[in-house]
């Protein structure tokens, strides 16, 4: 099952390429493999046991190794069916706005695809740490050739060579893990039994890498470049997956392998969290290009789940991964808001714009949403998300945990300060009235609002397969 998973994107390149030059079937071709590894992740899902305590869907490669190499649990189908959700809307959002190169750009988001879903599903460490760094080259490809500025190149580099430099740091760890222990399968390291001494070590091998991808203060400076010389496409699928493979790492090795070690440095995970949620707040009142606002934003909540998943609780850790899939709906929605605005208007300065509801009152209620979902109101995803994060975390910490939470204050001030200034007031006399949202940007935003509402007032429908896969790593 899973192996279908990884190999119907490739499927959909092996499409693209033989569509010739024929741009529409291209993106036709591309969009319906996309699809198709969405159906089949939802059937992963109906066919997941939420009572089996293990891994689901194993699959072994025994020309290769006798090993099971892939498999899910709890905690990674969701970052599964979070990933296949997402490339559809970033090939939808990009429909109209691509003209160089549409082949290429499809090819690149299909095997990224393939390498997201192998990130989440590989059992192993060193095909993890392959996966991981792979992942790399198609969105250095993203950036920098469909990128939207000058300074797209740039940004392409900075984002390789910070994330490239994290990881090697993390792949040091590795080989140390193999020669003490003599195996990088998860499931053998999950139970070894390695010194306290050595697990503080590798842990700061690890942290490394995954502090980079959060991004935490001061590692963070690649973040608000990349998303806004990227393409929306680019920008889709920086804050809705790229973004989650660090919390992903830390909770699945860091606490999964080294738990001694995770308890140990917890305090200064909580320090680095707390100050990177204020300082990215406060930095985020600050700004104003549309996209920065937003890339910014990213870096606070992200932080918060960081809370969590250090909280050494339950419900710490499955709030944090219902915050990383919510942030994972809500950020997307928010970047494809601000392009509508910048494919009208060529501008993502904020002094530009007002008075947008007047003549744009679709997009004004969409965003409306969007707004409320990121300052996390009750019924919305990140308001299960960060009420659990913090109800674990106070456990853990209450006063980083009360500082933490200044984050719900701040974002409000400046989401609803964002709102106000774009949607309400008298027009702008910079700007001409160019026409509400199209039917495709409407159909491409409508997913994700669903799905914000749904997990924010049904959450244990996310929440119960989970249970046995967090509750086994606090054992």
């Amino acid at each position: 099952m899973i192996l279908s998973l990884l190999i119907t994107p490739l499927l959909g390149v092996i499409g693209v390429i033989l569509s010739g030059e024929n741009s529409s079937l291209q993106k036709k071709v591309a969009l319906a493999s996309s699809l198709l590894t969405f159906v089949l992740s939802l059937v992963l899902w109906a066919g997941f046991d939420s009572n089996y305590n293990g891994f689901q869907f194993v699959s072994s490669f025994p020309t290769i190794t006798t090993k099971e190499v892939v498999g899910v649990d709890g905690i990674s189908l969701f970052f599964v069916l979070l990933t296949t959700f997402i490339i559809p809307i970033c090939i939808l959002s990009s429909w109209d706005s691509i003209k160089t190169g549409i082949k290429y750009f499809l090819i690149a988001f299909l095997v990224l695809e393939t390498l997201l879903i192998a990130v989440f599903v590989v059992l192993d460490l060193l095909l993890f740490y392959i996966c991981f760094e792979s992942v790399l080259i198609p969105m250095f490809l993203i950036i920098g050739i469909w990128g939207a500025r000058e300074r797209k190149i740039h940004a392409a580099y900075q984002f390789f060579l910070y994330t490239l430099l994290g990881s090697l740091f993390m792949l040091l760890a590795i080989l140390v893990i193999y020669f003490e222990v003599g195996s990088t399968d998860y499931q053998v390291l999950a139970v070894a039994d390695i010194s306290e001494t050595r697990q503080r070590i590798l842990w700061l091998g690890f942290f490394l890498s995954f502090a980079v991808k959060v991004p935490m203060i001061p590692f963070h400076i690649w973040l608000p470049e990349a998303h806004v010389e990227a393409s929306l496409a680019g920008s889709i699928i920086l804050a809705g997956i790229l973004l989650k493979l660090a919390g992903y790492g830390f909770l699945r090795y860091s606490i999964g392998i080294l738990p001694d070690a995770s308890v140990f440095f917890t305090p200064l995970v909580y320090s680095l969290a707390v100050i990177s949620i204020i300082y990215s707040s406060f930095t985020t009142l600050r700004q104003i290009d549309l996209k920065k606002i937003i890339a910014y934003s990213s870096v606070g909540h992200m932080n918060i789940t960081l809370l969590g998943l250090f909280s050494n609780t339950i419900q710490g850790i499955e709030g944090s991964l219902i915050l990383m899939l919510a942030h994972g709906v809500v950020s997307p929605a928010l970047f494809i808001c601000v392009v509508i605005l910048y494919d009208r208007y060529h501008t993502r300065l904020l002094k530009y714009y007002r008075g947008l509801t007047l003549h744009m009152p679709v997009w004004s209620i969409m965003f409306f949403f969007f707004t409320l979902g990121n300052i996390a109101v009750p019924l919305s995803a990140n308001f299960v998300g960060e009420f659990m994060t913090f109800t674990g975390a106070y456990q853990q910490n209450p006063v980083l945990t009360v500082l933490g939470a200044l984050a719900m204050i701040l974002s409000a001030g400046y989401g609803i300060w964002l709102y106000n200034r774009t949607a309400f007031g008298a027009q702008s006399r910079y700007l001409v009235p160019l026409g509400d949202m199209n039917r495709r940007e409407f159909m491409t935003l409508l997913p994700l609002l669903i799905l914000m509402f749904v997990m924010g007032v049904f959450p244990n429908i996310f929440l119960e397969p989970m249970h046995l896969a967090v509750s086994n790593l606090l054992i």
